[in-house]
């Protein structure tokens, strides 16, 4: 009878833990899963961590990854994704269908996009079929991060993105339920 209880402790320790992170879980976030998600036309950065939270504020984990991309537009029907530009659109023009053809000046800055993935069910962000797909373009970014922000009296999750440039500006954008708003932070004390 120990034995038989000694084995099913065993067995339940193993068994669970594999049952309950389910077979997606183990996802790793590279090229092949953002060109399996997005396309050829998108390459991970390295140097940017992912960024993990719930972005559309359903209760669901989502995902924000910078990447690098040649034509944001061009894979879009395919793999079911939007391509927004918050950045442009705060300044008056956000059609993305215009603003991707604007050369940046700094090539260090040249095709960064951020690709946020909102989760759906259980498995968030590695569901086989997420519950939206989105690239952000024109964000000119040195850092990303997903944190809290006061919006209106309420606590949204928004990414906050350290801006490239001189001027060592901050800003964050957050998803209002219907498309994502970019909103300057100011610079920083130094």
């Amino acid at each position: 009878m120990r034995k038989l209880s000694l084995l099913l402790a065993f067995s339940v320790a193993i068994l669970i833990p594999a049952f309950a992170q389910g077979p997606s879980a183990t996802r790793k976030i590279d090229n092949d899963f953002v060109q399996q998600q997005f396309g050829d036309q998108f390459t991970v950065l390295p140097e940017f961590a992912p960024a993990f939270g719930d972005l559309d504020g359903d209760g669901v984990e989502d995902v924000a990854i910078a990447a690098r991309c040649k034509n944001p537009m061009l894979d879009q029907g395919e793999h079911n994704y939007t391509v927004v530009d918050p950045y442009n659109d705060f300044f008056g023009y956000g059609d993305p269908r215009m603003t991707t053809t604007f050369s940046e000046g700094d090539p260090t800055q040249r095709g960064l996009v951020v690709l946020i993935i909102h989760g759906a069910g259980p498995e968030g962000w590695r569901s086989a079929k997420p519950k939206a797909k989105y690239v952000l373009v024109n964000l000119p970014f040195r850092t990303i991060s997903v944190r809290k922000m006061s919006l209106k009296k309420k606590k949204i999750e928004a990414i906050y993105v350290e801006e490239a440039g001189n001027f060592g500006t901050s800003s964050a954008v957050f998803f209002d339920g219907r498309k994502f708003r970019y909103v300057p932070m100011g610079g920083d004390m130094e």
